[in-house]
């Protein structure tokens, strides 16, 4: 029996598909929160679900907050999306992070329980209106603007850590970059740790490599 913990801001939305999952017959729901700062304090202080489903948009931590906070604490856990966002970057961000799913709340429930099933038998699942959405629409999506000012909101990252970001990227030391935008080497390496802190890198090779995934460095 798969244990589920459901994450979603809609008290109808979980009340609805709590009666849905719990019909089936080797997944238990064995809570619901509305926040992903709810499902970080439940997964703190209680057991530890196999599966955790989840919206993106909510208030006191969003889904994107709480992939980044499970994956980096709780690894084993899987995460799937259900959401109403069809945004294909935004996908795309979320699967970059480690989430194991994507389903989209237009999606039938026939193909959410499968998509679920999938996620569990330890494959990865994206709903299939999504899927044929980017094959597509391929070119269009290879050609958009990456919007850094977004990224960069959303990670809280100033135009100041960007540039030591890519100081960083260029392999220079902190003594270096502390020269060349007139900080004090104390100063750099606080923005190195904040970056760091705030992209969910582990190390400095981890957040180099976000730089070019989310395209703030090219």
């Amino acid at each position: 029996m798969k244990q589920l913990l459901l994450v979603d801001d809609h008290t109808l939305v979980r009340s609805g598909f709590q009666l849905i999952l719990e019909a089936q017959q080797d997944i238990t729901v064995i809570a619901g929160v509305e926040n992903g700062e709810k499902a970080m304090e439940y997964l703190n202080s209680s057991s530890k679900p196999d599966i955790i489903l989840t919206d993106i948009h909510m208030e006191q931590m969003d889904g994107i907050q709480l992939i980044q906070a499970v994956k980096k604490k709780y690894e084993d856990i899987k995460i799937i999306v259900l959401s109403m966002e069809d945004n294909i970057h935004v996908v795309q961000e979320i699967l970059n992070l480690g989430a194991d799913g994507y389903l989209s709340k237009d999606s039938n429930v026939e193909e959410i329980l499968f998509g679920i099933q999938q996620v569990i038998r330890g494959e990865q699942y994206i709903s299939a209106s999504l899927s044929i959405d980017i094959i597509r629409n391929l070119s269009k999506y290879s050609q958009m603007d990456v919007d850094r000012s977004a990224i960069m909101t959303r990670y809280d990252i100033s135009e100041r850590e960007l540039s030591v970001l890519e100081l960083i990227a260029q392999g220079h030391t902190n003594a270096e970059i502390a020269d060349q935008i007139y900080l004090s080497k104390r100063t750099v390496e606080g923005h190195r740790q904040q970056l760091i802190e705030k992209t969910g890198s582990k190390n400095t090779a981890g957040l180099v490599r976000f730089g070019f995934q989310k395209k703030l460095l090219s």
